[in-house]
């Protein structure tokens, strides 16, 4: 899996720099691998500008301005909440592309509407803000590891191509 991981984070590498583009992330249940992933590519100080790890409610109002009401409403893991940890990392990690993950990895911590493996991630840019709800099977090391994959994945996706100039999923 880590080798898969390296390919795609090679590839969002190569992406980024053709298209001229900088990343950030915003990260809860994964606690840094997405920036991990993305910074064990040689090079990425030209296209990663940083990442932010908001493991708390707290974290993720004051580092990534996710309103309170919003956290309250709809808890940690939830759309809404990693819309709004994605568009604060956007702006206030000056990139062109961010993407968020919230989730539930387990072995404790889910309940009968949000179960272990629960995870939602969103990516945004200019053109751009979309999220998922995923649900994802294995231990707390599987769970993280499937977020980060589908995380990159989700990045690579939202990048302009030559048959999707605005790069949306």
């Amino acid at each position: 899996m880590q080798d898969h991981l390296s390919a795609l984070a090679i590839d969002l590498g190569q992406r980024l720099r053709l298209a001229g583009l900088t990343v950030t992330t915003a990260e809860s249940c994964t606690g840094g691998w997405i920036a991990k992933c993305i910074t064990d590519v040689a090079g990425s100080s030209g296209w990663f500008q940083l990442g932010y790890v908001t493991y708390s409610n707290a974290a993720k109002q004051d580092t990534l301005g996710v309103p309170a009401e919003t956290l309250a409403a709809h808890g940690a893991v939830s759309e809404p909440v990693v819309r709004a940890m994605a568009l604060g990392a956007l702006r206030r990690g000056c990139a062109d592309i961010a993407v968020a993950v919230s989730g539930i990895a387990g072995p404790a911590g889910g309940s009968a509407a949000k179960p272990v493996g629960t995870v939602c991630l969103a990516w945004a840019n200019g053109d751009a803000l979309v999220s998922t709800t995923e649900c994802f099977a294995g231990d707390r090391d599987a769970v993280r590891k499937q977020s980060v994959e589908r995380a990159l994945r989700g990045l690579i996706a939202l990048l302009p191509t030559d048959e999707n100039p605005k790069g949306q999923q």
